[in-house]
């Protein structure tokens, strides 16, 4: 079944294609118009003001994180960093915003600023050196709200114990090597999650078991009204996970659900998840996906206080798409996906189901290198590539970069759905095929500790250990890669994720050398005559000699208290560590 996967940031072309149409008008350039993108003038003209995403030119380099050994230490090098840097170099523009009394949000995942103004503000902001480009902030549907409701519920069905795609990937293998994403936690930017789902709530980090606690485990990005409608079923800054439209709670089952009973469908049911709420019932704006990001790098309480990036996911799944066909740039999110997988976040994304024409991978953040992009396959014994599932090469930022990295079951995923506590859907996407990545990496990561956060390597040997036997019907020629006999190719990538090959795949590093046993230091008498007794004792253990018996004898008033004689005499013999050396001391 063919599908439309849609998110909608509003954006009508890059700053970069604004600036080349107005290359040869020097008054534009010389007053920054050319910065201001399409959408926005639109807005202006329409309207008289216009929602704008102020990017900085000045971003933060962060790419000292990856040689950051310690993850706690690299998640927090990576906050400090981008947040001072926005701090400092935001600082300006806040205050001419603030002078004019026009309220603003600043972020410090990419250096922005989200604001609402005139065409007096528009071009007084585009003519500031320190601003790169000004986007539009405009909301758009990008689910479909027929979605979900053109599949059938399957709660009266008789479920099979694990999914057909559970055991497609070769999870249940790594199962019973006892590696099931135990320690791995798992970040969803989503439509939210119904999370007293039977098969969700066991494996959400916010419930121990008997309390609920959602600080640094849930974030509502949507503070007010998006779709026009005036409200939202969960309601707005909600502090508890809810979902407003159910592809959230489906594709987070697929990553880790579990219901302890016949309902195993998750491939990493060992693993947490935490969510972030980016749209309001299915619309969403840059805003709202900036925030999440954001908020996955260094997780905070309810009240948004108190970030805490030690907490921040292991990997993440994104089941949305940003389409540049409805005038969203191309480079809108690229910053923002880089700085979060230098913060030791393998950021995974759903290719798009453009399909099956080549060059359908156009949407962001889908097609960035960062990215981790996902293709859908079928159950059969073909793995049959759904015709839906979007295509390489990329074209649309003139990159021509090999897409989908890989694929995955992505056609009539049985998971959970937002409806009640208990209730199973079955949807074919590619959203559906991106969460059995996602899970294939938590086993993998528990499996192998050392390979957690180095997302460069585990990518590599995802890709290598991919069973590359998808087939294409027809074959096709993609971005000169043939379906047939190119492995990587534009049509599925390296082929279908395979856990078990990626754990065989992989030979961990050598555990150091154990110490050199302990061996306890020589001691060498010194010379102590003549010197305080307290002076004498600190010299003697300083050598790693013990003080023995101290004898007091009557002596001259200049030797009272000091050591007048010493046994053994000084000398460069090493003999035991605590050797005890004898004092007589005058008195």
């Amino acid at each position: 079944m063919r599908r439309r996967f849609k998110l909608a940031i509003i954006l009508a072309i890059s700053a970069i294609g604004a600036a080349v149409y107005f290359a040869q008008n020097s008054p534009a350039r010389s007053n920054g118009t050319y910065k201001i993108e399409q959408r926005v003038r639109h807005d202006l003209a329409s309207n008289g003001r216009a929602s704008i995403a102020v990017y900085l030119k000045s971003q933060a380099d962060v790419n000292a994180a990856y040689g950051i050994q310690n993850e706690n230490a690299r998640g927090w090098y990576v906050y400090r960093t981008l947040k001072e840097h926005a701090a400092q170099t935001q600082a300006p523009l806040t205050r001419l915003l603030q002078s004019r009394g026009v309220p603003y949000r600043s972020f410090w995942v990419t250096n922005v600023i989200f604001t609402r103004g005139g065409t007096t503000l528009v071009h007084d902001l585009a003519a500031r050196s320190d601003v790169a480009a000004i986007e539009a902030d405009d909301a758009s549907k990008w689910i479909e709200s027929d979605e979900v409701a053109k599949t059938s519920v399957t709660k009266t069905q008789s479920p099979a114990a694990v999914e057909p795609g559970v055991v497609k990937v070769n999870a249940l293998q790594l199962w019973a090597m006892g590696f099931t994403g135990q320690g791995i936690v798992i970040g969803n930017q989503e439509t939210g999650m119904r999370w007293t789902h039977n098969a969700l709530k066991p494996h959400y980090r916010g419930w121990n078991g008997s309390v609920a606690d959602h600080n640094y485990n849930w974030h509502d990005s949507i503070h007010s009204d998006i779709d026009g409608d005036g409200t939202n079923p969960c309601g707005f800054n909600a502090i508890a996970p809810c979902d407003d439209h159910g592809h959230g709670t489906h594709t987070t089952g697929t990553t880790s659900g579990d219901d302890g009973a016949d309902n195993q469908i998750g491939v990493a049911p060992g693993a947490k998840w935490i969510g972030c709420h980016n749209m309001d019932s299915g619309t969403g704006r840059p805003e709202t996906y900036t925030e999440c990001f954001q908020w996955f790098i260094a997780p905070t309480d309810l009240n948004g206080q108190n970030p805490n990036p030690n907490l921040r996911p292991d990997v993440m799944n994104n089941s949305w798409g940003c389409p540049a066909g409805e005038l969203c740039a191309p480079t809108t999110l690229q910053t923002i996906v880089e700085n979060t997988q230098a913060a030791g976040i393998l950021v995974e994304v759903s290719a798009g189901n453009s399909g099956s024409a080549c060059s359908t991978v156009e949407d962001p953040p889908a097609i960035y290198d960062a990215s981790f992009s996902t293709g859908a396959t079928t159950l059969d014994a073909a793995n049959t590539l759904a015709g839906f599932s979007s295509r390489g090469d990329v074209t649309v930022d003139g990159s021509h970069r090999l897409k989908p990295n890989i694929s995955a079951p992505g056609v009539n995923v049985r998971s959970s759905i937002n409806s009640n506590d208990s209730s199973y859907m079955n949807v074919s996407d590619t959203s559906m095929a991106g969460p059995h990545v996602v899970g294939v990496v938590a086993l993998l990561w528990s499996a192998y500790p050392s390979l957690k956060r180095d997302i460069v390597t585990t990518k590599a040997l995802l890709q290598s250990t991919a069973n590359p036997n998808v087939d294409v019907v027809p074959d096709q020629v993609c971005g000169a890669t043939n379906s047939a006999t190119d492995i990587p190719n534009n049509s599925f990538g390296y082929g279908l994720v395979d856990a078990l090959a990626a754990y065989n795949g992989y030979t961990p590093p050598p555990p150091p050398p154990p110490p050199p046993p302990f061996t306890r230091p020589k001691c060498v008498v010194p010379n102590v005559l003549h010197m305080k007794l307290a002076k004498a004792r600190a010299k003697i253990r300083k050598r790693h000699c013990g003080v023995g018996k101290i004898t007091k004898k009557h002596s001259s008033a200049t030797n009272k208290g000091r050591v007048i004689k010493q046994s053994p005499k000084a000398s460069s013999r090493k003999r035991a560590s605590g050797f005890r050396v004898r004092l007589t001391v005058g008195k």
